[in-house]
């Protein structure tokens, strides 16, 4: 991974090492990462990553918040991504929205006080964006607002609400625009995370909107630019999740390592068996791996380079290895790799979970087919007719 600065890496190691880490499983028990975990991160600068210095963030860009990220998921994947979707719409807010935009929300959400999520997906729209349904029809100076969206992470704590919805019904990307709405508004209903595998902690589920009225001046992004808009977060937010996943994996390394030095078999350590220590080199080899390519999308979106490819092979892959890494890290500490003692059970389906944030695996494989032709066959220099 890119570095970002020394004091931010330290700052994240820290809060994961004090914080996360020791808190982890209790709020797997909650469903939420609490609020005042929010307003901790505020402290300790890490609310606001994506924020421009002149605006009050940290002004880490992309590579640092990478950096940071990978850090913090070392403690826990759900924690992590509750917080960078926050980051990633402050930095949103400070990058699209207007003077009283950034008056109105941007402070609060810096110090962790107001917390932020993503309103794209819906019951019926995953991996088709352009199929939103939920509705906004211009009343006067206002806009009701009418549908449904779902799979939300952070519904059960946010109150900053970027809400994706379409203008004018049947034109696809060009009549989607999106909003910044507060989510105490009347007509809007917030549904229980839902029930899952595991990472309860990310708060994970469903808000609707019945006649819900928001103020014109709320939109962010009118149509014909959100869709592009959202397009470009969700990029942010692959090389976002491949960082973590990076950080599950070195610390679930780490942890069968350590166990397997001191575990003793057959008068050894077992970590001087070949057939285990072979097995956890092909981690490490995929770990290093999918850091090289996390670093690749890093560079391609620091210099506007084709950030959509880059990003889809960083998700596709280390979101694999890290899944298929872990199981391996589990299985080379036997029996304990299963005892909630140890953090790789949340691990592991953390990664699992990650197989289907931004983008299922399936959809990085619609986007990097479609670079197939112009990448590789056009590049061939024998075999040609």
């Amino acid at each position: 991974m890119m570095e970002p600065s020394t004091e931010l890496l330290e700052v994240a190691k820290q809060f994961a090492s004090d914080v996360i880490a020791p808190n982890a499983e209790h709020w797997e028990r909650l469903g939420r990462v609490p609020y005042d975990v929010f307003e901790s991160a505020g402290e300790a600068g890490l609310c606001g990553l994506m924020v421009p210095t002149a605006l009050g963030g940290r002004g880490a860009g992309i590579e640092g918040m990478a950096a940071a990220m990978e850090a913090l998921a070392g403690a826990c994947m759900n924690t992590a991504f509750a917080l960078i979707v926050h980051n990633n719409l402050a930095g949103f807010i400070a990058a699209n929205g207007t003077a009283a935009h950034h008056e109105r929300y941007l402070e609060a959400m810096l110090t962790g006080r107001r917390i932020g999520a993503f309103l794209l997906t819906e019951p019926g729209a995953g991996s088709d964006a352009q199929a939103i349904e939920t509705v906004a029809e211009r009343d006067g100076d206002d806009w009701i607002l009418s549908g449904d969206k779902a799979w939300i992470s952070n519904t059960t704590s946010a109150d900053i609400l970027s809400v994706y919805v379409q203008t004018a019904p049947g034109s696809g990307a060009k009549g989607i625009a999106a909003f910044l709405v507060d989510a105490d508004l009347d007509g809007i209903v917030r549904s229980d995370g839902y029930e899952l595998m595991r990472g309860h902690a990310l708060g994970t589920g469903a808000f609707r909107f019945d006649g819900c009225r928001v103020a014109n001046d709320r939109m962010i992004l009118a149509p014909g630019e959100a869709f592009r808009g959202a397009m470009a977060g969700i990029n942010t937010a692959r090389i976002a999740v491949a960082a973590m996943c990076c950080g599950v994996l070195r610390e679930s390394l780490a942890v069968s390592v350590r166990y397997a030095e001191t575990r003793a078999a057959f008068g050894q350590s077992t970590l001087e068996f070949q057939g285990l220590n072979w097995m956890l080199a092909e981690v490490a080899t995929n770990l290093e791996a999918a850091r090289g390519l996390t670093r690749a999308a890093i560079e391609a979106a620091t210099n506007d380079a084709d950030t959509t490819l880059a990003a889809a092979h960083a998700k596709k892959f280390a979101t694999r290895v890290a899944f298929d890494g872990i199981a391996e890290c589990m299985q080379a500490m036997g029996a304990a790799g299963y005892r909630a003692e140890y953090p790789l059970a949340r691990h592991l389906a953390s990664a699992k979970m990650a197989q289907f944030l931004d983008g299922t695996t399936q959809i990085q494989n619609v986007v990097i087919a479609r670079t197939l032709r112009t990448h590789y066959a056009a590049a061939a220099t024998i075999g040609q007719a």
